[in-house]
């Protein structure tokens, strides 16, 4: 199983100085992707920008959002040259372009689209991605510029629908938090979905967790995660705080567990800017 990393895109107070050097050091310690998380109502960095700054940085570590929202992102082929556009700028082939839907009325009401209808405007923009990035289509072939083989397509999600686009328009799926359990329950149900379009092939199987090291491990993941999602409620959100792993045993815990499950790559996201996380966690890792 394979190890990313989040950048701290999310982190507030986040400085320039802190992400890229986040980057350059991920790549250094030998971590297999650099993650963001995405929302609208919020200080975060914008995911795409995010790594395109990253890009600037680094040469080998894949660059994936993980997730970033979709249905709010009126223009699908806007999307797609972004994506394209990173990947080039990244060299060719290490753009992953994770998307989901989310659940945040507040990011939907700012961006004019009613929540209802998330599950459409996602359906939509997958598929005309996918077109983009296969060149299906006189004006979708011409959309670039192109580097090699081009960004690859992660969709999330938990429930029947996301796993049927995952199988239709993906390389594989990404499960945005829960249990090594879940995570497995999740894979038979892509498997199914997988087998179902008569895909060929293994997808990509993928899953996420936060991490919080050092002397102020439990500080730093209350105070960034207990903000982050303070929507989902107090007892929630204590209950995410609780579950960031807070030392080398959890951390190994955590991706025997998952690898165990069938995952083929865990991104642990931080709760601190400090590049001394990424030592950190590629230490406790065994990396």
């Amino acid at each position: 199983m394979e190890l990313g990393i989040g950048l701290p895109n999310t982190v507030p107070g986040t400085s320039r100085e802190e992400l890229l050097e986040f980057a350059r050091a991920a790549e250094e310690a030998g971590f297999s992707s650099l993650g963001t998380i995405d929302r609208i109502v919020y200080g975060n960095y914008e995911p795409l920008i995010a790594l395109a700054g990253a890009a600037s940085v680094t040469e080998r570590i894949r660059l994936l959002t993980s997730i970033l929202l979709a249905p709010p992102r009126g223009n699908p082929a806007e999307l797609a040259k972004q994506a394209l556009s990173l990947d080039a700028l990244a060299g060719g082939g290490r753009a992953v372009l994770g998307l989901g839907v989310g659940g945040r009325e507040d990011d939907y009401e700012v961006s004019g689209i009613p929540l209802s209808e998330r599950g459409q405007r996602m359906d939509a923009t997958v598929e005309k991605l996918r077109r983009v990035f296969d060149g299906e289509g006189e004006l979708e072939a011409k959309i670039g510029p192109r580097r090699g083989p081009g960004p690859s397509l992660i969709l999330g999600g938990s429930v029947e629908a996301s796993f049927r686009r995952a199988a239709r328009f993906g390389d594989g799926w990404m499960m945005g938090g829960g249990t090594p359990e879940q995570f497995g329950q999740g894979v038979e149900q892509l498997r199914a979905a997988w087998e179902k379009e008569g895909r060929d092939g293994e997808p990509r199987k993928m899953a996420l967790g936060y991490f919080s090291l050092g002397p102020d491990a439990e500080k730093n993941a209350e105070e960034e995660l207990g903000d982050y999602y303070a929507w989902l409620g107090e007892e929630v959100a204590g209950m995410i705080v609780a579950a960031a792993a807070k030392d080398a045993e959890t951390v190994k815990g955590y991706m025997q567990a998952f690898e165990s499950q069938g995952c083929d790559e865990f991104v642990f996201f931080p709760t601190s800017a400090d590049p001394e996380q990424v030592r950190l966690l590629a230490e406790a890792a065994g990396l």
